[in-house]
């Protein structure tokens, strides 16, 4: 007989906050990640206000504020002319507990999460297994699991969570769709101790510099400044990544007179992709497994922990006798806020970086200007791209 138990492929910020909602719950949960421990590179960094007002009910908000940084204001730049157009959280004073974003990176939530679950013994983690495939029946869920000796593990259960990742192992054996497109340049993002603050004029701790030529993003953690640089795919890697190279784009961004300290580095390919389906019997696809968008905005971890967080509440109504049939407006809901917000935003904040014609380009940076000039504008704008309309417009999908 299957485990009495949720299984949750996946131990990043969407796997282990949907794990800590479904415990906090009653329900016991076996969390299965590919890495012999938390992963900790440095990927997302930026939490929107409302996800820190989701993650309250932890008690990890608190933590994550004294690691991180808060910013309450952002700003698109123009990389000649200087700031276009800044915008205040404050604003939203009225809408969240948390009026500005926080960037404090990914690994320092999952790892509080992690300390959270440890004291609950209903949780259980098995580290060092790869998800592999799933076979599920009426009453089950079977996960195969490989160990790095290839030999395979039956893990059972109730139900699964695929958070996987966008390579989702979980989503490919469902033989789930994943349609959508890869943007043409990889993302070059380079972590430096370097004060840029110190030298740009009125500089925001979250920055988006438009440029017809090559367009960047900066943004500041508590101990250093993460550069994002759109970059030739066809360009190989080892030139890419030398340090000749590097230092190269780094003096392009901003010369001076020594070299800069580089103290992470890593390039990858960007997609604009979302799941045919979230559900699938009782498996259940959420973060990077069903959606991935560019980075810019800031909203993939973001929708994956909101992902997480709507999927547990409904999964617990199951738990607790409602339908399975439940289950399908998690799909709906959280769908739709992937094809029609998160993506969307994405892709207008990538156009208006990268636009080369300068008409086009004036026109984008007018409107910018005229929107942050006009109080309510301003506070729409900002509802949206934190995120909090998205989540206050999902009690209408039924």
């Amino acid at each position: 007989m299957p485990e009495s138990r949720v299984i949750v492929a996946g131990a990043g910020p969407v796997g282990l906050v949907a794990a800590a909602a479904l415990a906090d719950a009653g329900i016991p949960v076996t969390v299965v990640e590919a890495e012999a421990d938390l992963p900790d590179g440095l990927r997302a960094s930026t939490f929107h206000s409302p996800t820190l007002d989701m993650l309250e009910r932890f008690g990890v908000v608190g933590s994550l504020i004294e690691q991180g940084l808060v910013c309450p204001t952002w700003q698109f730049r123009d990389r000649e002319k200087g700031v276009i157009a800044t915008f205040d959280l404050s604003v939203l004073s009225a809408d969240t507990n948390h009026p500005y974003r926080l960037q404090c990176e990914q690994w320092r939530l999952t790892r509080l999460l992690r300390d959270r679950l440890a004291t609950n013994p209903a949780v259980r983690f098995l580290y060092g297994l790869r998800a592999d495939s799933v076979r599920q029946d009426a009453d089950s869920v079977t996960l195969t699991a490989m160990d790095d000796q290839d030999v395979a593990h039956l893990i059972r259960g109730r139900f699964l969570i695929g958070a996987d990742g966008a390579r989702s192992a979980v989503r490919k054996s469902l033989g789930i769709g994943f349609e959508g497109m890869t943007i043409p340049e990889l993302y070059l993002t380079l972590s430096t101790p370097f004060q840029y603050q110190e030298v740009i004029p009125d500089l925001a701790n979250i920055a988006y510099i438009s440029d017809p030529q090559e367009w960047f993003v900066l943004l500041r953690t508590r101990s250093l400044w993460r550069l994002l640089l759109p970059t030739d795919a066809n360009e190989p890697e080892d030139l890419m990544m030398s340090e000749a190279r590097i230092e190269q784009r780094m003096q392009q961004v901003l010369p001076k007179s020594t070299p800069y300290e580089i103290r992470h580095r890593t390039a990858y390919r960007v997609h604009e992709r979302v799941a045919e389906r979230y559900v699938q019997g009782r498996v259940f696809l959420a973060g990077d497994a069903a959606h991935v968008n560019n980075p810019l905005g800031g909203m993939g971890m973001n929708g994956g922990i909101h992902d997480a967080l709507n999927l547990a509440e409904k999964l617990t109504a199951v738990w607790q006798g409602a339908p399975l049939e439940t289950m399908r407006r998690y799909e709906r809901q959280r769908r739709q806020v992937a094809l029609d917000v998160v993506q969307q935003q994405a892709l207008r904040n990538r156009q208006i970086l990268n636009q080369r014609d300068p008409a086009v380009r004036e026109a984008h940076h007018d409107e910018l200007r005229a929107i942050a000039a006009d109080p309510e504008r301003h506070r729409a704008f900002l509802l949206r791209s934190s995120m909090i309309q998205s989540l206050r417009d999902l009690e209408a999908v039924a």
